[in-house]
């Protein structure tokens, strides 16, 4: 017989009401084996006040339930089974149903105290254990807010680490390939007679234009001047166009003209997301043209960025969604929105990759102070 642990634990709340039910209970039973007593026979009262000790057992308690045994054997004796005086001996046609049914009465007392008592015990283990499964929730919820934090860091510095590499790029090493260049312009002047010479000097002279070149582009891509002083508008126009220049794909790039300036950190994510999403499509997707569309509503900058190639494999999609481990650049740009509550959509099939950004942006957030700029043309892209 099973119990209800929630029936239960409401009965044995009650001290008077585990003592009312087990009386009731054979109270009940004693009526209903009155009526039958007439055509079913003695044992029929047995039969029927057993049920009632195992509710008092089970449902009510060790008290009330002895209490259910003395009350079911002082009706047996004097109640509506047929009277038997103490006066006179017991028959064995008496005496064997009423052993029987004490004997059957205790039995099912002591069931029900042991299912009681390891019930007891079971919801106590069960109480540790979820304290305990609590406290390792706890621990895991910080362990994961302390790597939210260091991946935020991370990205914070990577930034600010190519911003610096950046500007030494363009004041030390920039600066002193421009000097080298009058030097060697000069000596070319000066030794126009010797042919041979001149043209070494004019090879050479090629040669550290073309890495002054070089380093230019390296600095503005890994943080565009104009991404701190004129804002994501100049830096993105910039960038699309020398990305067109160097890898021929015409990109169509959506951006209002009264688009103005965003928090830092903010459009710093959305010039890495676009920076990326071109990469990728010249990398992976074989389409010679892109779109990219920004719109400003309701303190939300949205980015689609669009292509018509190939799309994303159909094993590379199952990948990205079952197991959560997308490629590094990605995860980089899931990782980099997510800091500023943001989100990131991937829709591809055949035809073409759709990469939607939403970012909010506070209404009270005001743009960083902006950083001098001594070059910004589209050819050093």
């Amino acid at each position: 017989m099973g119990t209800n642990p929630s029936l239960s634990k409401r009965i044995l709340g009650t001290t008077l009401l585990q003592y009312a039910l087990a009386t009731v209970a054979v109270v009940t039973a004693l009526l209903v084996s009155s009526m039958l007593n007439t055509w079913a026979g003695e044992p029929v009262a047995y039969v029927l006040l057993l049920p009632a000790i195992a509710f008092s057992a089970w449902y009510c308690g060790i008290g009330p339930s002895l209490l259910a045994i003395g009350l079911a054997i002082a009706n047996a004796l004097y109640g509506v089974i047929p009277p038997i005086h103490t006066f006179r001996g017991l028959t064995p046609s008496e005496v064997v149903p009423l052993l029987a049914f004490l004997f059957s009465s205790i039995v099912i007392v002591a069931l029900a105290e042991f299912r009681r008592r390891q019930h007891e015990k079971l919801r106590r283990a069960q109480g540790e254990l979820e304290t305990r499964v609590q406290a390792r929730t706890a621990d895991l919820d910080a362990a994961n807010q302390n790597l939210r934090k260091l991946s935020a860091r991370l990205l914070q510095l990577q930034d600010d680490e190519r911003r610096r590499i950046a500007r030494e790029l363009h004041d030390s090493v920039g600066q002193m390939l421009a000097a080298l260049n009058m030097n060697l312009s000069a000596v070319r002047a000066d030794i126009e007679h010797l042919s041979k010479t001149a043209n070494a000097l004019a090879d050479s002279e090629s040669l550290v234009h073309e890495m002054t070149t070089e380093v230019r582009t390296i600095s503005h891509l890994l943080h565009p001047p104009l991404l701190d002083e004129a804002g994501l508008s100049s830096a993105l126009r910039w960038y699309v166009d020398g990305f067109a220049l160097r890898s021929k794909i015409q990109v169509d790039l959506d951006l209002p003209a009264d688009f103005g300036r965003l928090p830092r950190e903010s459009e710093t994510a959305i010039f890495r997301v676009v920076q990326e999403c071109l990469t990728n499509i010249h990398r992976h997707s074989g389409s010679s043209n892109a779109k990219i569309l920004l719109r400003q509503r309701d303190h939300e900058v949205v980015v689609e960025i669009a292509d018509k190639g190939k799309g994303i494999p159909p094993e590379k999609r199952e990948e990205m969604s079952s197991s959560g481990s997308p490629g590094i650049g990605i995860r980089g740009m899931r990782e980099r929105l997510r800091q500023l509550s943001g989100t990131l959509e991937i829709d591809s099939n055949g035809s073409g990759t759709v990469i939607t950004v939403h970012l909010p942006v506070p209404e009270s957030s005001q743009p960083a102070s902006p950083i001098a700029v001594t070059d910004t043309s589209p050819a050093a892209a």
